[in-house]
């Protein structure tokens, strides 16, 4: 390697990490989103640990994740996270409602959570890692890496375990507090643990990408493709065209 050569693999490693980071960002949400994913538990807990009043913690909490997602149209931003948010709250409320167990406006979130954490598991195991199928198309590789790019479908495989296994050892904590526990110590205890175990699903995937070999853009392979198919028409044509004049 000259002293040429290391500048410029260093800037490679550097946009591929900024390509990671940025995917990353735009798929999970960012700290808009995690802010979303929070508020309407934390502010359903906090006005329950105070006066105890399961329907208007519910309706505060469906109406906040109500606001976000009227921000976000308001702003033209994309709702997809704001209105995950809304159903999740939805769900939650009509559960409580129905058993008249505050308790019950988490469980829809930690049943969520486990079929999440149990489809990473199994996805990765049939050979097809869940954060692959996520990413790729932000990535702009589509499903090129299960085939294509092994390195990459390593990386995919290694990151969803990670997500799988955080989100498992997430609700090894959560369910024993949903019988044992009450409903303040729950949601608090929810609260809590609703960033943090993101935060380090969403680092490890970074390391697992930022190594990895860079995605195949399969839309500029198509995009190439097609212009080469266009060239080649055009030439064809012309050919045509020359063939068909009468000799002079």
């Amino acid at each position: 390697m000259t002293s040429l050569d290391k500048p410029t693999e260093d800037t490679a490693a550097d946009d591929a990490r900024a390509v990671t980071e940025a995917a990353l960002f735009e798929a999970f949400g960012g700290v808009r989103g995690m802010v979303e994913t929070v508020l309407p538990g934390l502010l359903f807990v906090t006005i329950f640990t105070i006066n105890k009043d399961l329907h208007l913690s519910a309706i505060a909490a469906l109406a906040v994740s109500l606001i976000l997602v009227v921000v976000r149209l308001v702003m033209k931003d994309t709702v997809k996270h704001a209105f995950s948010g809304v159903f999740g709250v939805a769900f939650g409320v009509v559960f409580a409602m129905m058993t008249g167990n505050a308790k019950d406006f988490y469980l829809p979130g930690m049943l969520y959570t486990l079929g999440l954490a149990l489809a990473y598991i199994v996805t990765t195991l049939a050979g097809v890692p869940l954060i692959g199928l996520i990413l790729g198309p932000v990535f702009k590789e589509n499903l090129s890496w299960r085939t294509r790019n092994p390195g990459r479908k390593k990386a995919y495989a290694k990151a969803s375990w990670a997500w799988g296994l955080i989100l498992l050892a997430k609700c090894a904590v959560l369910f024993p507090l949903y019988w044992w526990a009450d409903t303040t110590q729950l949601g608090w205890v929810l609260v809590a643990l609703k960033i943090p175990p993101f935060l380090l699903a969403v680092w490890l995937t970074w390391v697992f990408l930022a190594k990895a070999p860079a995605p195949i853009d399969v839309f500029a392979e198509m995009e190439a493709e097609e212009k080469a198919e266009r060239e080649k028409a055009e030439r064809e044509k012309a050919e045509r065209e020359r063939a068909a004049r009468p000799a002079e």
